[in-house]
């Protein structure tokens, strides 16, 4: 271990017992259910986190958050119900203060049948949110112990935020990041790292939106030319959509969804469609949304056709500052001492650390565990980087506060003060 971790060695190897216990929680967590929309699944996730951070010491505090609205197929505003954040907090008068925070919640819904964890071989295992995210909260938690049990604690104060709706865009919960911002200085979020162990450094914003046509019906024999066809007009919007791709550098749009109409001798009065934009840079929201308002306007001088408009971009784009990348910086030399090779790439995805960056505050989003394949029943998480992802973070946290002990190292995050 090299010289910037050397007084941290013996805190940092206390995690060496770790990992039978970590892999025993994580499958434990991955095995709840907590699909974005199951709420109670999501609460009971909450209340095992609750338990795993006792020995913290935390102060904690379970959040309501409001209902999240999506327009349903019939084009209607409809409210489901989420689960609970949970904040904790410990030191908040400290002069360095850090943001960590991990999502409770799955994109496999209650009825999914990819429920259970198995292993596939020594080091791998399969499961429900083994990698996003229920892997990263306990190398979170457990570099916090490891932060806990060391002699420069003191000098820095952590606030962690589990919320239930990271996968759904953190509709509700980013309120609550955009609140932590106000009062941090540093962040730590823990999505899974890419499959060789690599960051995620810039990433893309992203909005999501619904397009509800509403036309007329009529007999499609009888009265065919008496109807509006909410299909055609619907289509022609996404077609022109569309066609916006390759039109400003780093935006795409992308049509998810469609659904309307019924029985086909009646013209149809109503369809929506889903669809993503992804941009690069921070005033590519209001060029993607003028351009869809002019399109949205030409379909409505059609007689008897009406297109409304829903969504908004939840998450501007993670543009790298001089502090984060002086973070990437640290947490690579960290990673180097730990025997790690770890480089930082841009990905078109996004999280939670697009919020927290929007908020001014330079962070790390990828320090959970190494695995692959989220978002379908072969996701799977390697086993045998429980304990040195929960080393990274300690070693970052202890370092931070050991500068902040010694009163050297950290002026680089004095930028964060002009937000």
């Amino acid at each position: 271990m090299s010289d910037i971790l050397t007084p941290l060695t013996p805190w940092l190897n206390a995690l060496d017992s770790e990992q039978e216990t970590m892999l025993k929680h994580t499958i434990s967590l991955a095995e709840i259910n907590s699909g974005s929309f199951n709420a109670p699944g999501v609460n009971r996730v909450l209340a095992a986190v609750r338990e795993l951070a006792k020995p913290l010491a935390g102060k904690e505090e379970v959040i309501e958050l409001k209902p999240f609205e999506v327009i349903n197929d019939k084009g209607e505003a409809e409210l489901h119900t989420l689960g609970n954040a949970l904040r904790i907090s410990k030191r908040p008068e400290a002069p360095l203060r850090v943001f960590l925070c991990g999502h409770l919640d799955t994109v496999f819904a209650e009825n999914d049948s990819f429920q259970t964890v198995r292993h596939l071989d020594d080091d791998t295992i399969n499961g429900p949110g083994v990698a996003d995210l229920k892997g990263g909260i306990v190398v979170m938690l457990k570099a916090l112990q490891a932060l806990e049990n060391s002699p420069w604690a003191e000098h820095i104060g952590w606030e962690i935020l589990f919320n239930p709706d990271e996968e759904i865009g953190s509709p509700s919960s980013v309120k609550l990041i955009v609140e932590a911002a106000k009062n941090v200085n540093v962040g730590m979020l823990y999505e899974p790292s890419f499959p060789d162990g690599s960051l995620a450094g810039q990433r893309k914003g992203s909005g999501n939106f619904t397009a509800v046509c509403f036309g007329k019906a009529a007999h499609a024999g009888r009265e065919h030319h008496l109807g509006r066809n909410a299909i055609r007009s619907l289509c022609d919007f996404v077609s022109k959509m569309d066609q916006l791709n390759g039109k400003r550098e780093g935006v795409t749009f992308n049509p998810g969804y469609i659904n309307g109409g019924g029985a086909t001798n009646i013209v149809p009065e109503r369809c929506i469609s889903r669809f993503n934009i992804r941009i690069e840079k921070p005033d590519d929201d209001q060029w993607c949304i003028d351009q869809l308002q002019m399109i949205v306007n030409e379909i409505n001088t059609r007689n008897g056709i009406s297109l409304e408009l829903h969504g908004s971009f939840g998450r501007g784009p993670k543009v790298l500052t001089p502090a984060n990348r002086k973070l990437f910086s640290l947490a690579q030399e960290c990673g180097y001492a730990l025997g790690m090779s770890i480089d930082v790439k841009p990905t078109g995805g996004c999280c939670d650390g697009n919020n927290l960056a929007s908020a001014g505050i330079p962070n790390i989003d990828t320090l959970g565990v190494q695995g692959g394949n989220i978002h379908s029943d072969r996701e799977y998480m390697k086993i045998s980087s429980l304990v040195p992802r929960a080393k990274l973070s300690a070693a970052l946290l202890m370092t931070l506060a050991r500068n902040q002990a010694e009163g050297i190292g950290n002026d680089w995050l004095k930028e964060t003060d002009s937000r």
